[in-house]
């Protein structure tokens, strides 16, 4: 049976009070740190539908906001690089009634500024915030646009950004919260997407008696790799694709709206009913065996198919790259219903012609071997990449619990990079059964860009699964989702290698009408 998790079942009542002003923070200095407070200020309760989150989030956030302490402060202040100032920024949201957690919120890109600490990635409706969390966010240690890299210059700048900030950010804001509150946190957890699921894969990894609780989506944890991947599906739909005046293809040009639109419907007929209903979504993945062929004209060009060399195109794009050696350097990205979406922040992998956040240049030809070295002999990539270390004995050992989700249409990072990761980590600390039943789970979400978005079910709570599996014992085996797309609809995300299955009977667009299968 799927239950849905409510942030109440969730939450203890918030009661505790500060020990402390809100004004009296200013100027406190963390014992033995660089680390202090350069402002602190009321923040009044803010009316539902008033608070816009960064993107990729919910536009407006649609419950009330409490009021709350925001303390701003800085760590290891400095002058750098070519005489540029840095040091890492953060915030801590600290609520007037406060329910004894802790909430890390990670980033996103390169990060590069301090995003409003409201804990709202995978939290359904009701950020970590207004459940009383105190909630941090850090601009990671530099300031500058989401993908500017220029801070890469400075080595400090560097490090903070791989891997150091979290942990220096952690141990300053538990200080904070303890000495606002005259008590420590009770627990503590993070959440986070893109490069904020990296960071909290780093938690886990780097961090593991700091958390108790880690929720990671879509984790940018290969971004060299990932790079390569949409260079080889640029560089396939580049060489078919249409030219610009000055003779420059235009990959996003290679399958007109109405292809794209017969692409997504192909998948769907192949696909959509895996699961026991056609209902635009396919929660079956590993049935989903589509060929493009199958849209091959037979004949003259027409609107109801494509041209031979579109197929081969599509095929080639999504199978991913292979080194000289015959071995995979990226994953498949998956047949999925929103490989084409438009009208959001983020495309899918279609429409934009597979360019990456930083714009990759058009790739005409591409020479994976030089590419996949180029990514091996970098150091920030090395110090970045959190896919190889499984090793999560120590954060397993102490009873933290690790969840991750994943949109399958994710036009940046394929999915199956991220399911890859954790059956190679299940498989190194105790193997697949024991790992999900005792410490963690993994949850696709069907027809989801990066992060959020899409003709799709993209709210859900696992903040909540992940606080009850910590502090009740109770395993997610299924959190159940929403979205604007759907109206009225719900459906069951269920723990992988489970999926959503229609029962036969029942509300179709309930997801009580499912079960885990």
């Amino acid at each position: 049976m799927v239950v849905a998790i409510s942030p109440a079942s969730a939450d203890d009542s918030a009661n505790i009070t500060p020990a402390l002003k809100c004004a009296d923070l200013t100027g406190w200095t963390m014992p033995g740190s660089t680390a202090s407070v350069t402002r602190a200020e009321v923040v009044p309760e803010a009316p539902p539908g008033t608070v816009q989150p960064s993107p990729p989030a919910p536009a407006t956030i649609s419950v009330a906001l409490p009021p709350n302490c925001r303390a701003d402060g800085v760590i290891d202040q400095r002058v750098g690089v070519e005489g540029k100032s840095y040091a890492i920024g953060f915030a801590v949201a600290l609520p007037d009634r406060w329910n004894g957690r802790f909430l890390f919120q990670g980033g996103g890109g390169l990060n590069g500024s301090i995003r409003p600490p409201l804990g709202y990635q995978a939290a359904g409706e009701v950020p970590a915030l207004a459940r009383g969390f105190a909630v941090v966010s850090t601009d990671s240690g530099h300031q500058g646009a989401v993908f500017d890299a220029s801070f890469l210059k400075d080595q400090e700048a560097a490090l903070n950004f791989a891997t150091a900030s979290v942990g220096k950010v952690t141990d300053a804001a538990k200080a904070i919260v303890a000495h606002y509150y005259g008590q420590p946190a009770k627990r503590s957890y993070f959440t986070g997407c893109s490069t904020g699921g990296r960071e909290g894969m780093l938690a886990s990894a780097r961090y593991p008696e700091q958390f108790d609780g880690i929720v990671a989506g879509a984790p940018a944890m290969r971004t060299g790799n990932s790079n390569i991947g949409l260079a080889w599906a640029n560089a396939a739909f580049s060489q078919i694709a249409p030219k610009d005046a000055s003779g420059k293809p235009e990959p996003a040009r290679t399958f007109s709206a109405d292809e794209r639109k017969l692409i997504t419907n192909a998948i769907l007929y192949a696909c959509d009913a895996k699961d026991g209903v056609k209902d635009g979504l396919i929660f079956d993945a590993k049935a989903c065996q589509f060929d493009p062929a199958v849209l091959t004209c037979d004949g003259n060009k027409t609107e109801a198919c494509l041209a031979p060399p579109q197929v081969d195109a599509l095929r080639k794009a999504f199978a991913g790259p292979k080194n000289s050696r015959g071995t995979s350097v990226y994953p498949p990205f998956p047949w999925d219903s929103g490989v084409a979406a438009e009208g959001v922040a983020i495309p899918g992998i279609l429409t934009t012609g597979a360019r990456s956040p930083v714009g990759p240049p058009v790739w005409e030809s591409i020479n994976v071997d030089q590419l996949e070295d180029r990514v091996n002999a970098s150091g920030l990539e090395r110090l970045t990449n959190t896919a190889y270390w499984t090793n999560l004995s120590s954060y397993f050992g102490h009873g933290g619990k690790l969840l991750f989700y994943h949109g399958v249409s994710d036009p940046w990072f394929s999915a199956e990079d991220t399911v890859n990761y954790y059956e190679r980590m299940a498989a190194d600390s105790g193997g697949m059964e024991t790992v999900r039943e005792t410490s963690s789970r993994a949850f696709l979400v069907p027809g989801m860009g990066h992060c959020s978005s899409g003709a799709t079910l993209d709210r859900f709570d696992l903040l909540s699964a992940v606080v009850n599996w910590v502090e009740d014992g109770k395993a997610p085996d299924a959190v159940v989702a929403t979205g604007p797309a759907f109206p009225g609809r719900s459906r069951p995300l269920c723990a992988y290698p489970q999926h959503a299955q229609y029962k036969g009977q029942g509300d179709p667009e309930s997801a009580a009408s499912f079960e885990c299968k």
